[in-house]
């Protein structure tokens, strides 16, 4: 699925205004898009006011920040590194970037290709540049990945926030300031809304690639088997590649809420069919774009959404541009970044007073009910048994 214009603009700014100019070729590159479309947009960007254009050249509309005679103005650069093709952390790094604005502060963004320990040498060269702060979103596929940056990242002599990453309890980084969602209350959140329609029999979709699909696989298996009126539940994998290492199938866990120990394994089955065999009639998709690919799915077979089968997507990036736009779960992806923006900040002693202990700071999500939820009953529902 294409990246929403806008998000596709800001990302052309957060690029110009880090180096003060660039070149339209450089950024088509960099955003896989024809140089028609970033010409396109930054034409919009330049009506706008917010760029200008030379010849095959872009540069920046807001001033430079003067260093003081004889070096670079103290803590006048904040690093910020988030992975390629992340639509989710791009909202974040739009929140950070207006608070660190605003404070006089210019961003250095720096995108992380999907390959391991990509992080590292973007840090060291962020900090070479003379980085005074970072705001980190490693991708940290796997677990055993994430505690392999553990080492350096808890050796960072200069502030650094975390966002949408936790540390694991007694790690390395267990003191290290982070800013996140509640993905449990948003999974709370979908699950309330299902089962207040009606909806019984649920399967769950995650991804299991990042610290936020391991979180939600786990929020979802703690709230399906306590809450009395989940009957049945399943877990699989969102799509094929969902999985930390891009492995193939579907493999799932399936269990009756508030049994132990009824968990057992579900087989390699598409979601659809995974659907049909439960007999569920509803489902938690994450995120957006594999949420959207089921329902397509679902169509194909004849089966309706919400009519026969009611779907909720976690993310809430671009849930609602569907055929059927979709309810879904929203986590304050532009808050994360605004807060820890904020805290790097008073770390930083641009803001406030100075912080000394360290922060672990969780947002809420919201739920925001579209066409793609139903209440049982309302109409037959071709899922059941």
């Amino acid at each position: 699925m294409r990246e929403p214009v806008d998000l596709r603009r800001q990302r052309i700014l957060a690029a110009v205004q880090a180096r003060g100019s660039a070149r339209v070729r450089d950024l088509a590159a960099e955003l896989e898009v024809s140089v028609v479309t970033v010409r396109r947009d930054v034409e919009e960007l330049t009506r706008e006011g917010r760029l200008r254009r030379g010849h095959g050249v872009v540069r920046s509309t807001l001033p430079a920040q003067e260093p003081p005679a004889g070096g670079t103005a103290d803590g006048d650069t904040v690093a910020v590194v988030v992975p390629e093709r992340h639509t989710y952390l791009y909202e974040a790094l739009h929140g950070a970037r207006t608070v660190l604005e605003e404070a006089g502060l210019r961003i250095a963004l720096h995108i992380a290709p999907p390959v391991a320990e990509a992080e590292r040498p973007l840090v060291e060269r962020a900090l070479a540049d003379g980085a005074r702060g970072l705001l980190l979103a490693p991708r940290w596929r796997t677990l055993a990945v994430e505690e392999a940056d553990y080492a350096w990242l808890a050796a960072l002599d200069v502030p650094a926030v975390l966002m949408e990453r936790r540390p694991r309890p007694g790690s390395p980084l267990h003191a290290m300031d982070s800013v996140c969602s509640d993905h449990g209350y948003g999974a709370h959140l979908a699950v309330e809304h299902l089962v207040g329609l009606g909806h019984r029999r649920l399967v769950f979709a995650t991804r299991d690639d990042s610290p936020t699909a391991r979180t939600l696989r786990a929020a979802f298996t703690e709230v399906a088997e306590a809450h009395p009126l989940v009957r049945e539940w399943a877990w699989t994998l969102s799509s094929p590649t969902a999985g930390p290492e891009g492995t193939a199938g579907t493999a799932g866990t399936a269990g009756t809420a508030g049994t132990a120990g009824t968990a057992g394994t579900a087989g390699a089955e598409q979601l659809p069919a995974l659907l049909r065999k439960l007999g569920a009639t509803a489902a938690v998709v994450h995120g957006d774009v594999d949420a959207l690919m089921l329902v397509q799915q679902l169509a194909e077979t004849g089966v309706r959404v919400p009519e026969d089968c009611s779907v909720v997507a976690y993310d809430d990036v671009v849930a609602g541009l569907g055929t059927t736009p979709l309810t879904a779960v929203a986590p304050p992806k532009a808050e994360v970044g605004r807060v820890a923006a904020e805290l790097l900040l008073r770390r930083l002693g641009r803001a406030g007073g100075a912080v000394r202990s360290v922060c672990r700071i969780e947002l809420l999500p919201t739920l925001s009910v579209r066409g793609s939820t139903r209440r049982v009953g309302d109409t037959p529902n071709a899922m059941s048994v």
